[in-house]
């Protein structure tokens, strides 16, 4: 099992960047694949970027392609989103994911794991 702490969001500008990080704790965070989401008011939850157990293989959704970057560091046990460029549609409450299986997955159901939630909002 393993627990999962996101941090870093805040209130920004539109056109701003901000590093998201997830902390996990738990044991072999480097087993799992890892996922970013995120969830504006009464919208459903939407899959942001995901990465592999040893970062050789990332993927980032086409609406965030270009100004968002996934990466983890297992020595520190914790994986970033960094954003740039950002704009209000941004602003949702975004959280991290951990699931078992290496597959590329862009359903919330497919992740075993998850933290809180921090939140972003990008004024224009």
């Amino acid at each position: 099992q393993v627990q999962l702490v996101e941090s870093g969001g805040g209130v920004v500008q539109a056109g701003d960047s901000l590093r998201l990080s997830c902390a996990a704790s738990g044991r072999s965070f480097s087993s799992y694949a890892m996922g970013w989401f995120r969830q504006a008011p009464g919208k459903e939850r939407e899959f942001v970027a995901f990465i592999n157990w040893g970062s050789s293989f990332t993927y980032v959704a086409d609406n965030v392609k270009g100004r968002f970057t996934i990466s983890r560091d297992n020595a520190k046990n914790t994986m970033y989103l960094q954003m740039n460029s950002l704009k209000p549609e941004d602003t949702a409450v975004y959280y991290c994911a951990a699931k078992k299986n290496y597959l590329l997955q862009f359903g919330p159901s497919a992740y075993d794991y998850w933290g809180q939630g921090t939140q972003v909002t990008v004024s224009s």
